[in-house]
């Protein structure tokens, strides 16, 4: 059960409402699905969710040349200052110094 939570949210983690439907899907209570995932990987669910999203907004800003705020959008954020706030914390960088320090590696 777990897995096919982690593989669900690898595959629609840009959805607003991503956790309600893995939830949803997985048949037990929230709770349970929480302690267990938990329990079986070393991470929270949200914790899941925020790296999915990350890691794909990572890639945009490596690649491409959308505006942050765009870039929050598409990696299911509907809040572009909460996806500033928490993309510092989990990288230690902004989004435009991440895009500053890595884009011209992603060119050559």
């Amino acid at each position: 059960m777990v897995r096919a939570c982690e593989d669900w949210l690898g595959e629609h983690f840009r959805e607003h409402d991503a956790l309600e439907q893995a939830v949803r899907r997985s048949g037990i209570p929230e709770r349970t699905l929480k302690r267990r995932f938990k329990q079986a990987t070393g991470t929270t669910l949200i914790e899941r969710l925020q790296n999915e999203r990350i890691e794909f907004a990572k890639g945009l800003l490596e690649s491409g040349a959308l505006p942050v705020d765009e870039i929050s959008a598409e990696a299911g954020y509907e809040d572009a200052s909460f996806f500033r706030r928490l993309f510092k914390r989990r990288t230690g960088l902004s989004p435009s110094q991440y895009r500053r320090m890595f884009r011209p590696i992603a060119e050559t």
